[in-house]
């Protein structure tokens, strides 16, 4: 089965704005967490443990959060990598 390189660009394209979001806040979150801890004042920082497991005020999405993450994360390594390729391609035989 061939993949369309259109359809891979196209789904690249418009799940990388969705995605550096929640990449970004987990990124941020996790080091200046890890920083407070380095500190010893952690425990006034659990609201930034909170927010990078996904917990949001009232909606919780601590279980599927990781998953969404690790799936998002996952399909543009995989689309941007194809896409990597393609233009490798491309460019030996110019």
């Amino acid at each position: 089965m061939e993949i369309k390189k259109i359809h891979i660009r196209q789904l690249h394209y418009y799940f990388a704005p969705i995605m550096l979001f929640p990449i970004i806040l987990s990124l941020i979150t996790g080091s200046l967490f890890q920083v407070a801890v380095i500190t010893g004042k952690g425990e006034e920082f659990l609201w930034l443990l909170e927010l990078h497991r996904g917990k949001f005020g009232r909606i919780n999405f601590e279980i599927i959060y990781p998953f969404l993450n690790a799936f998002g994360l996952l399909t543009l390594a995989i689309t941007g990598i194809i896409i990597w390729l393609q233009t490798q391609r491309r460019h030996r035989s110019n």
